[in-house]
């Protein structure tokens, strides 16, 4: 059988599969059951229209697991109208940040951990970060080593980790 186009449809050869079509529609409606899970204030933050905004604002209104699906299904219809780049450049710059501070984070958990479990850290630490102040390091490391001794609450390694991350931190900007 021969298919006839019309002048307004592409070619068959240029047209992308229904398996193709398919794949797109569903990387969209994935994209939208991200945005409907975003912490509130980047969701705000991003450039979206009123109609895509509307839609999913709702479908995090909607208890229903039927009514819940015809929603991000309609959102997904909504985010083939429109350009997602920018949606997905937002979306990929929150996730670098996310992934920086847990680095950083981690980066500072280590650190404490090193110079409780061994006292010549401190000549490491100070040798990477020579503005550290050796005596507050040094003291926050055997209060810490008292608590853990005693059972008591672990106020001196909290305050170690956050003098730390004002050294490690200041360091990396």
């Amino acid at each position: 059988m021969i298919r006839r186009r019309h002048d307004d449809q592409q070619p068959d050869e240029e047209r992308p599969s229904k398996g193709a079509r398919k794949r797109a529609s569903q990387d969209l409606q994935e994209l939208g059951e991200q945005l409907i899970d975003l912490p509130e204030p980047l969701f705000q933050s991003l450039p979206l229209p009123e109609s895509l905004r509307d839609a999913i604002l709702a479908a995090r209104r909607i208890p229903s697991h039927g009514a819940q699906l015809r929603q991000r299904q309609y959102i997904g219809k909504l985010m083939r109208k429109i350009d997602t780049e920018e949606i997905r450049a937002a979306l990929e710059a929150h996730r670098q940040k996310e992934n920086a501070a847990t680095r950083q984070f981690k980066r500072i958990e280590q650190w404490r951990e090193r110079l409780l479990r061994d006292p010549a850290a401190l000549d490491d630490l100070l040798a990477e970060h020579p503005r550290a102040d050796a005596q507050r390091v040094h003291e926050l490391v055997a209060m810490a080593g008292e608590e853990a001794r005693h059972g008591s609450p672990p106020r001196a390694a909290r305050e170690l980790f956050h003098y730390l991350r004002e050294i490690l931190g200041a360091s990396a900007a």
